[in-house]
């Protein structure tokens, strides 16, 4: 059983800078450059949403010789209007909403 997508801000992170590019297969290190996120935060994120039907997720062989294959990643049509919906939700900050806390 899969975990719903979340809306935090690395995922905002990461949704935002698949958008820019939708249709273009990217390397996690390149995302992990342009994002700023961490190995350890961005792969189990992409390996989620990827899970979750959202990133369409395939092995790649290296253009250099000897290298081994690599994940490649992009959004599906489902995670395109996850990410248009979380870009929709965000605040003036460009972060999301805080969860409001009840009282009860």
């Amino acid at each position: 059983m899969s975990r719903p997508p979340n809306a935090s801000r690395q995922t905002h992170v990461l949704l935002a800078a698949l958008l820019e590019q939708p249709r273009m297969w990217r390397h996690g290190y390149e995302l992990a450059k342009q994002t700023g996120l961490k190995s350890g935060t961005l792969y189990p994120l992409l390996m989620r949403l990827s899970d979750q039907g959202l990133l369409d997720a395939r092995w790649t062989e290296s253009d250099q010789p000897g290298k081994p294959p690599r994940h490649i990643y992009r959004p599906t049509a489902a995670g395109l209007a996850f990410a248009r919906e979380q870009r929709a939700n965000l605040n003036v900050d460009g972060l999301p909403p805080k969860p409001i806390k009840s009282s009860v």
